[in-house]
């Protein structure tokens, strides 16, 4: 919720009024991780790892995914952080060029179940990596009170009784939830005015089966590229 309400601030700073509607709950997840001292550097592919990771990996190196990560990587007291400043794609290049794949190994901290692409892709460079789950995600079972109202209204009205004019979408889980509940809620006739954006393609691939007015890409997997596609 802390990275929605800076997002509405931009938003309002922008003259919108955003309606925030959570759709995943980041919940802790017990993990077992290996020493610090045992390990060269730390990846996280999302800003949730970073939140879940004990204080003494802070002064390990860390790389993160993309900008926002890194900067929620500082201000949770890393010392020494680099930014792919685009994907997991990107992230794995930057530790083939920064990293010492003969070196001591590397902390993949991830969501449950996620990662296993971007580990695939360290291992191939010679790279001993010991991915962990640190945090599980759980899916919202309806949709929030504040979208289903800003959705249900004649004229789809937001807040304030302004017309509803996009949905933001940070990722491709929050649009793979949403299209199941906006589908089960019978709510999916109601989004023909309302244009989609996408902070990925995967992201914008879990919207487009939805009748939005339309999808729109981010030219970059940053939040900065997102708001720019506002209407």
């Amino acid at each position: 919720m802390p990275a929605a309400l800076v997002t509405a601030a931009l938003l309002t700073a922008r003259a919108y009024s955003p309606v925030i509607a959570p759709l995943l709950t980041v919940l802790p997840r017990d993990a077992t991780l290996p020493p610090p001292e045992a390990l060269q550097a730390v990846l996280v592919a999302s800003g949730n790892a970073v939140d879940h990771l004990p204080a003494a990996y802070r002064r390990l190196r860390l790389l993160a995914v993309g900008d926002a990560t890194a900067r929620r990587a500082r201000d949770a007291g890393h010392a020494e952080v680099a930014s792919a400043a685009a994907d997991a794609a990107r992230l794995a290049a930057l530790a083939g060029g920064t990293l010492d794949p003969a070196g001591k190994p590397l902390l993949l901290a991830v969501g449950e179940g996620q990662g296993a692409g971007l580990e695939a892709a360290l291992i191939a460079q010679g790279f001993r990596v010991l991915r962990r789950a640190v945090y599980t995600t759980v899916a919202a079972t309806a949709l929030p009170a504040a979208a289903r109202a800003a959705l249900a209204a004649p004229g789809r009205q937001g807040a304030e009784g302004q017309a509803l004019r996009a949905g933001l979408f940070f990722s491709a889980a929050t649009a793979r939830v949403f299209r199941a509940l906006v589908t089960a809620e019978g709510l999916t006739a109601r989004l023909g005015a309302v244009v989609a954006l996408a902070i990925s393609a995967g992201t914008a691939a879990e919207l487009r089966s939805l009748p939005w007015r339309e999808v729109r890409e981010a030219s970059h997997p940053n939040q900065e590229a997102l708001l720019a596609l506002l209407p």
